[in-house]
């Protein structure tokens, strides 16, 4: 039965690859990772003038190009006269031809987030009265298509090859380092290696694409390689180029000078630095991931960046590791198999590392989440609970798998033990016959020269049956090696333990595959508590219109997070008449259910850029629960006013909100 478990390992291992590169495929185009957080003119609304530029608020930073921001008039002419600038903040405007007639314009946009996604989309607003347009804009972005599916593939790849090498190094070093001479294992290692440095090469190629046009004619454009190099993730790919190298000269040494190594002394010495300069060298290529995509950016950056690198650190020791003891388990050599003691090692090590995945990972979900209503409200929540339940079902089979160790090293079995020495026994008697039929081969031979040389005196040559008899000998020889290679393997294969052992392993890495192609989506999709407050900035927006046309009052209405204890909520502005001259301003705080609650400190800053006015400060007083009111409140000129509110909510957690607004 377990002859035929090998070529079921292939066939399964392959189906799992197609199950995750079919996910990968069926996942959709992916969301960016920044989201239009503010609009001015706002989606849908209609304005009695023309406005002099259009501005765009995002919720984190964003690269610009020259054609980041187009606005186009009914006729889908551009209209838009100089390239898009940061105005404030994670503010973007672009300005417009003056004296624009009546009509529908469209806003288009496509810029990169700071996490290196893609972000695209177009909404319209009206000048005078809505009127028909004949604007389109491609509602496939660029991170769809031939070139989205290659660039996410190449995503899967580059982590898959960076746990399979760390994963499996570590496990040759910290487990079974007689693995290091194991030549299947090293094709494991070397095989991670090649993914890694492939992938991470077509990576850079895809980026100008991806982020681009999202053409595949643009792949081999190098003037776009050249503008890939110049930015934060094109420096990270670079930066894994020259670890790969690093990486490259430690699995020549661990697999060469370490495995010939024979002074007990010298090789502690030598593994000392392996693991040292291993350490060093996947750190730094988890930090290439780190310091370019989610854990740069939002909240706690710098806390969150050494937490990611943790986080994928474990994530190669464990399923990398598993991988490694996969093969180990079918592929080594019976005369050389994986011993019970390294696979104790191995499990120890995997229980350390799901402790650190427990722990970076559920800070790394409240820092992208913020909320449990996300878990069920956004995609990123609920690929989270996939990932979530994978990695429960993911334990249980390695809780399995760890009994299944014990065993393995309780002791060797009674029926092994007789059967090892029926082996030994029977290889004694063999080599015993094999040698008395050599012998009476040679007597035979000896008496038969004999009687030739004395029938035939006047012949000189004899035959020379030295040769023959060495051959033959080699030959029995290399057949005993066979017959006992063939012996141990079966009396291993045998061992139910063991086999027990193989078949759990086998569907903790099957589950490893689909758990990492999830990861992978998880990674390109927006983060929940983005995506809630895009919401929320959509929702405040339509409420701030309808009541700015229905008084003539402004209200704004912001959502903001702190970071802190309870520092979740959201600041209404309420400035009446909302014109040149003495204005009432009312603030409001309020819980994300709606409830009012005090803080220790609001205060409001206007300030009108194009003419270099402000900040102007106001300090609010406060009247009720929740609420703050400024009487006076003085705007001397009309134009487009940012109106920056500052919240504190503890001694240490502070945040400041932005939101342009027409005032006057």
């Amino acid at each position: 039965m377990t002859q035929t478990i090998a070529p079921r390992v292939r066939t399964l291992v392959l189906l799992l690859l197609g199950a995750a590169c079919a996910l990968l495929a069926g996942a959709g185009p992916a969301s960016a990772h920044a989201a239009v957080t503010g609009s001015d003119p706002g989606q849908g609304a209609v304005v009695q003038e023309a406005p002099a530029r259009i501005s765009l608020t995002f919720s984190e930073q964003v690269a610009l190009s020259d054609d980041s921001l187009r606005v186009l008039d009914p006729d889908g002419k551009r209209v838009d006269t100089a390239e898009p600038s940061n105005v404030s903040g994670t503010t973007y405007a672009v300005p417009l031809k003056p004296g624009l007639p009546d009509g529908t314009y469209t806003v288009a946009y496509q810029v990169v987030s700071a996490d290196s996604h893609p972000v695209a989309g177009a909404y319209t607003f009206s000048i005078g009265a809505p009127s028909k347009t004949s604007a389109t804009v491609s509602q496939q972005a660029t991170d769809d298509g031939v070139v989205g599916w290659l660039y996410g593939f190449g995503r899967y790849m580059s982590y898959a090859g960076f746990i399979v090498m760390a994963g499996g190094a570590a496990f040759v070093l910290a487990c079974w380092r007689r693995g290091s001479g194991v030549r299947p294992v090293q094709r494991f290692v070397v095989s991670g290696w090649l993914a890694l440095t492939g992938a991470t090469l077509a990576l850079l190629l895809l980026r100008g694409a991806y982020t681009g046009s999202g053409k595949v004619s643009d792949i081999f454009d190098l003037s776009l390689l050249g503008q890939v190099l110049e930015t934060k993730t094109g420096a990270a790919l670079v930066s894994r180029l020259l670890l790969l190298a690093a990486a490259a000269l430690f699995i020549s040494v661990l697999f060469g000078a370490y495995d010939k190594r024979e002074d007990a002394q010298e090789k502690r010495d030598l593994t000392f630095g392996l693991a040292v300069g291993g350490v060093v060298v996947a750190a730094g290529l988890a930090a290439s991931w780190a310091m370019s995509e989610h854990a740069s950016v939002g909240l706690q950056a710098g806390i969150s960046m050494p937490v990611d690198v943790v986080h994928l650190l474990a994530v190669a020791a464990w399923l990398g590791g598993l991988g490694a003891l996969l093969v180990a388990l079918y592929r080594a050599p019976a005369d050389a198999p994986v011993d019970a003691t390294a696979v104790h090692r191995f499990s120890r090590l995997a229980f350390g590392s799901v402790l650190a995945l427990i722990a970076t990972g559920t800070y790394q979900s409240w820092r992208q989440l913020g909320s449990w209503s996300a878990f069920t409200d956004t995609r990123y929540g609920q690929l989270l609970l996939a990932k979530i339940a994978l990695v429960v079902v993911l334990v249980g089979v390695a809780w399995i798998s760890r009994r299944w160790t014990g065993r393995l090293v309780e002791a060797v079995p009674a029926s092994a033990e007789r059967e090892m020495a029926r082996v030994g026994a029977g290889a004694e008697a063999s080599g015993d016959t094999e040698a008395d039929a050599s012998a009476d081969a040679r007597t035979s031979t000896d008496t038969d020269n004999d009687t030739d040389a004395d029938t035939d005196t006047d012949t000189d040559a004899q035959p020379d049956s030295e040769p023959a008899d060495a051959e033959r000998a080699a030959q029995l020889a290399r057949q005993r090696a066979a017959r006992d290679t063939a012996r141990q393997k079966q009396l291993r294969d045998a061992d139910p333990n063991r086999f027990g052992l193989r078949r759990s392993v086998l569907a903790e890495a099957g589950i490893a595959v689909v758990l990492l192609a999830v990861t992978t989506v998880l990674t390109q999709t927006e983060p929940g508590r983005t995506e809630q407050e895009a919401k929320a900035a959509a929702s405040s927006s339509a409420s701030a219109s309808a009541d700015a046309g229905a008084s003539g009052a402004l209200t704004l209405n912001m959502p903001f997070d702190t970071g802190g204890e309870d520092g979740k909520g959201i600041v209404t502005i309420d400035l009446d008449p909302a014109r040149v001259g003495d204005n009432e301003m009312h603030v409001y705080v309020e819980r994300p259910n709606g409830r009012a609650f005090d803080i220790p400190e609001v205060k409001v800053d206007f300030t009108l850029k194009a003419k270099d006015i402000g900040p102007l400060p106001v300090v609010p007083d406060h009247i009720a629960t929740g609420h703050w009111s400024a009487n006076g409140v003085q705007i001397p000129m009309a134009g487009d006013w940012q109106v920056d509110v500052t919240v504190r909510t503890s001694d240490i957690d502070e945040v400041t909100v932005s939101k342009n607004a027409q005032i006057g």
